[in-house]
């Protein structure tokens, strides 16, 4: 259990507020982080039988995969374990605090998210970094490519929600498709207009920082 697993975590998310993934984040050892892949991935956990700190009625919660919980120490996360350290509002809601440990089940489900998709880009003009946040549905992307004109370009999966390319793409509006763990596929037309800016993001297609 830690009181943040968010920002500046592994999956390289830096804006954890209540309008993204809110309080409720999970960090996940090696086995189930599987490089980063399943960052942004939701799970609903509830505590499991036979554990006298379960909460009554053993309540669920649903949790972001937002960092790696890294193998050693107590071997809680080492390989092949399947972990999870919980933020503690999150552990909160299925068992006590005395508790720390605590046996679970769990399952993967649909993420819940408010507003569009959250492009990041920052680099410089031969270098592109894409940050890609608040994805709904199955919550950890499998494939992005980005459109300059006619042609698509497949990035490279960099870490966590990083992905990059060497692509010209100053000047240029930008079309996202992405390819979801659930083969789904999202395309966000001109998701950043022509006069972009390295260090801004666009949900869907409009401005917000």
């Amino acid at each position: 259990m830690d009181g943040m697993v968010c920002v500046g975590g592994a999956c390289g998310y830096e804006d954890c507020d209540k309008k993204t993934y809110g309080p409720h984040t999970t960090a996940l050892s090696e086995a189930l982080f599987k490089g980063g892949t399943t960052c942004g991935a939701c799970y609903e956990i509830k505590c499991g039988k036979g554990s006298q700190w379960c909460k009554p009625g053993q309540p669920t919660v649903h949790v972001t995969t937002t960092d790696l919980c890294p193998g050693g120490g107590e071997g809680w996360c080492n390989v092949p374990k399947e972990h999870f350290d919980m933020s503690q509002p999150a552990f909160l809601k299925i068992a006590e605090y005395k508790g720390g440990i605590v046996p679970v089940k769990y399952r993967r489900v649909a993420c819940k998210r408010e507003g569009g998709i959250r492009f990041k880009i920052t680099g410089n003009p031969y270098f592109n970094m894409v940050g890609i946040t608040n994805m709904g549905g199955a919550g950890d992307i499998t494939k992005v490519e980005v459109k300059v004109g006619m042609q698509w370009t497949a990035l490279k999966h960099d870490y966590g929600d990083r992905w990059d390319t060497n692509a010209a793409l100053v000047g240029k509006k930008l079309t996202f498709r992405i390819t979801t763990s659930n083969g789904k596929t999202i395309i966000t037309e001109q998701a950043a207009p022509r006069n972009w800016h390295f260090g801004q993001t666009f949900q869907g297609n409009r401005l917000v920082t």
